[in-house]
């Protein structure tokens, strides 16, 4: 079984623990969506898609059947959740010099 494609998507607000949504490809035929980042402090985690069940507990809707497998999954989700991260940030940080320059120059020209 081979992960043939990972999707991640940052979540707009993210003020609570769950950081982001993905979707994994599984050998190009078969899709898993709505897996979950959850991140507490220096951790990340996945968690599986879910079903709250008649009693009230939540059962996952698909998971992997050995840890393998799903440390494979959690390590190909949040290396990519990451690469997300540090790219809004570094476009964040891009913004704010193009910023910068800009009003250095405004208070060029009023000088």
């Amino acid at each position: 079984m081979t992960i043939t494609n990972v999707r991640v998507k940052l979540l707009k607000k993210r003020d609570g623990k769950l950081k982001a949504v993905a979707s994994i490809v599984i050998d190009d035929v078969f899709v898993v969506h709505d897996i979950k980042v959850i991140e507490t402090g220096e951790d990340c985690f996945v968690v599986m898609p879910s079903r709250k069940g008649p009693d009230g507990e939540y059962r996952d809707v698909a998971h992997p059947l050995n840890s393998e497998v799903r440390e494979n999954i959690k390590n190909l989700i949040i290396t990519d959740y990451r690469k997300l991260l540090e790219a809004e940030e570094a476009a964040a940080a891009e913004g704010e010099a193009v910023e910068e320059a800009a009003v250095e120059k405004e208070e060029q020209v009023a000088e």
